[in-house]
C-alpha cells in the first residue's frame, strides 16, 4: 500500500494515546491512595477482548482502503505476531517466577516490556525494508533461519530447556550488577534507591533489563516471519503492534493456562516451518525458478488451521489429563479406605 506520511503519524499516534488511555484506567498513576493492584481475570478479559476488537477493525480498514490482498496480509501477519506472542508470554511467565516478582507489579513490568519491544520492532522494521530493497536474495537467509527456528523451537520443548532457563543469570542483567549494588527486595516500582547513602537498583530493574533482552530476541524471530508474508512495511508495523498491544492483559488471562497449552510450541515450529520455505520457494519463483508461489491466501488459512489445531489439541489433551488424575487420585483414596477397613 502507498501509504502518506501523515497515515503514519497518525497511525503511531493513536498507538501512543491507546498505551495512555491504558495506563490512565488500569493503573491510576494519578492516584498515590490506591496503590498498584493485582490484575484481575474479568478485568485482563475485557481488556484482551477490547485490543483483540479495535485490531479486527484495523484490520477491515485496511481491507477497504487496501483491497482484499492487503487486508489478507495484515490478518496473517496478526494472526502469525499473536501467536508467537503467546509463546512470548510463556518466556514472561518464566521470568516473573525467575525474578519472583510481586503480582501487584508485574502489570507494570509487562507495559515497560510492550514499549521496548515496539520500538526494537520498529527498528528491526525499517533495517529489514531496507535490506529486502537492497538484497532481494536476503529471503533465502530469512527462510533458511525460519526453518531452524521452527527446528529450535521443537527441540527446546522436547528437552525442556525453557523451563530449566534461570533468567536471573543474563548477561546483561549480571553487567548491571557489577557496576551497581542490588537490593534483595523489591521498593514498589522503583528501580534505583538510595540506602547508606550508595545508589543501589532493585530487582525491578534487573526484570526490565532481561525483558529487553528477551524482545530483542522476539525480534529477530519475528520480522522474518512477518516478511514472508507481507513486504509492506506499515502492514508488517500495524500487525506487529496490534499483537503486542494487549499483550499484558492476555498475559493474566492465559497465566492459569500456560501449561495447558502443551501443544502450542509444536503448532509454532510448524508455522514457521511453513513461511520460512514459503519465502525460499518465492525467491526461487523472483528468480525465474518454476516453482509454486504459495498466495496469501493459502498461508492465511494454513495459519489459522494449524492454531486453531493447536490450541483446541491442547485443551483436549488438558482435559484427559485432569480426568486421568481424577481418577487417579478416587483410586487412591479408595485403596486407602478399604485398608482402614
Amino acid at each position: 500500500m502507498n501509504v502518506p506520511l501523515w497515515v503514519w503519524a497518525a497511525t503511531i499516534g493513536a498507538m501512543v494515546l491507546i498505551l495512555v488511555i491504558d495506563l490512565a484506567i488500569v493503573d491510576h498513576p494519578w492516584s498515590k491512595k490506591s496503590g498498584p493492584k493485582e490484575f484481575g481475570i474479568r478485568q485482563a478479559a475485557w481488556w484482551a477482548a477490547f485490543y483483540v476488537g479495535i485490531a479486527i477493525l484495523f484490520g477491515f480498514g485496511v481491507m477497504y482502503f487496501g483491497g482484499s490482498t492487503a487486508g489478507a496480509e495484515y490478518f496473517a501477519g496478526f494472526i502469525t505476531e499473536k501467536s508467537l506472542s503467546i509463546d512470548n508470554l510463556f518466556v514472561f511467565y518464566l521470568l516473573m517466577g525467575s525474578f519472583a516478582v510481586p503480582k501487584k507489579y508485574q502489570h507494570e513490568v509487562l507495559l515497560v516490556g510492550i514499549v521496548i519491544a515496539l520500538v526494537m520492532r520498529g527498528i528491526f522494521i525499517v533495517l529489514g525494508a531496507q535490506v529486502i530493497n537492497a538484497w532481494s536474495e536476503v529471503f533465502y537467509l530469512f527462510g533458511a533461519f525460519l526453518i531452524y527456528t521452527g527446528y529450535k523451537i521443537v527441540r527446546d520443548h522436547v528437552k525442556g530447556d525453557e523451563h530449566q532457563t534461570d533468567y536471573t543469570q543474563n548477561p546483561a542483567v549480571k553487567m548491571v550488577g557489577r557496576f551497581f549494588p542490588v537490593t534483595k527486595d523489591y521498593h514498589g516500582a522503583h528501580m534505583f534507591v538510595r540506602l547508606d547513602n550508595r545508589l543501589h537498583v532493585t530487582p525491578m530493574l534487573m526484570v526490565i533489563v532481561a525483558i529487553g533482552v528477551i524482545d530483542l530476541v522476539f525480534a529477530v524471530d519475528s520480522i522474518p516471519a512477518i516478511f514472508g508474508l507481507t513486504q509492506d512495511a506499515y502492514i508488517v508495523f500495524t500487525a506487529n503492534a496490534f499483537a503486542l498491544l494487549g499483550l499484558r492483559q492476555l498475559y493474566f488471562l492465559l497465566a492459569g493456562l500456560m501449561d495447558r497449552l502443551a501443544y502450542i510450541s509444536w503448532g509454532l515450529s510448524a508455522i514457521m516451518l511453513f513461511i520460512g520455505v514459503k519465502m525460499i520457494l518465492h525467491a526461487l519463483h523472483e528468480n525465474g525458478v518454476h516453482v509454486i508461489d504459495i498466495g496469501i491466501g493459502a498461508s492465511l488459512t494454513v495459519i489459522i488451521g494449524v492454531m486453531t489445531i493447536t490450541i483446541v489439541g491442547s485443551l483436549v489433551k488438558s482435559r484427559v489429563d485432569d480426568r486421568r488424575r481424577d481418577e487417579v487420585e478416587a483410586g487412591r483414596e479408595r485403596d486407602t479406605t478399604g485398608d482402614r477397613s
